[in-house]
Order: structure tokens, then sequence, then C-alpha cells
């Protein structure tokens, strides 16, 4: 951990060109979690990887779950690890009392006018 704080790595495949989709979410993660994050790193890799990890966790490969993560679905693996009390916003997941997701159209930004 550079300064005590969580590293994120996108390990990534250079020869199907998906530097574009890692630089991206690095940068996605990077404005989400500017305190929370000593470092966001981008690794060339293997023939079709697509890998995140959080430290040494893997929170996405792309061979597992068959996909690609989408950024609001990373913010929220990411924000669970290191940041279980941090507000996504627009991005987050409500959850009602029995723990069961309710989408995030209940959830109003606090810097949007209602």
């Amino acid at each position: 951990m550079i300064n005590n704080k969580p590293q994120v790595s996108i390990e990534y495949c250079p020869k199907c060109r998906w530097l574009l989709r890692a630089s991206w979410l690095s940068q996605e993660l990077l404005t989400t979690f500017e305190n929370e994050l000593g470092q966001v790193s981008l690794i060339p890799g293997d023939t079709g990887v697509f890998l995140i990890k959080v430290n040494d966790v893997v929170i996405w490969d792309r061979k597992q779950e068959q996909a690609f993560p989408e950024a609001k679905i990373l913010k929220q693996k990411v924000r669970d690890l290191i940041a279980p009390q941090k507000s996504l916003g627009h991005s987050d997941v409500k959850k009602d009392n029995n723990n069961n997701q309710t989408g995030d159209d209940q959830i109003a930004c606090k810097t949007c006018p209602p």
C-alpha cells in the first residue's frame, strides 16, 4: 500500500486493445476514490485477460464473469472493500430493511435539485 492506502491494479490484454477500457475504468476509480486510493496501476497482461484487484483481492475477472464490469458495479465492489460507508450518489444501491437491493432510482443526489 502506498501511504497506507489501498492499491487497485487492472491487468488487461494489449493484443485485444483493452488499454482504453482499462484506463477509463482507472479514471473512474481515481475520480470516485480520490482520497481513499493510494494507486491505480495498469498492467499489460496475457491474451484475453482483464483482471481487477484491490491489493491482492480479485474483484473482477472477465473470464470468470464472461463480461467486462460496468463502472457502477466496479465502484460498488471497490467501495465495499475500502470504504463501506462511502456514498456513491447516483451509482449507489439502496437496500431495504431486509438487506435487499431496491435500485438506485430511490437515491437522491445531494448536489442535484429535486
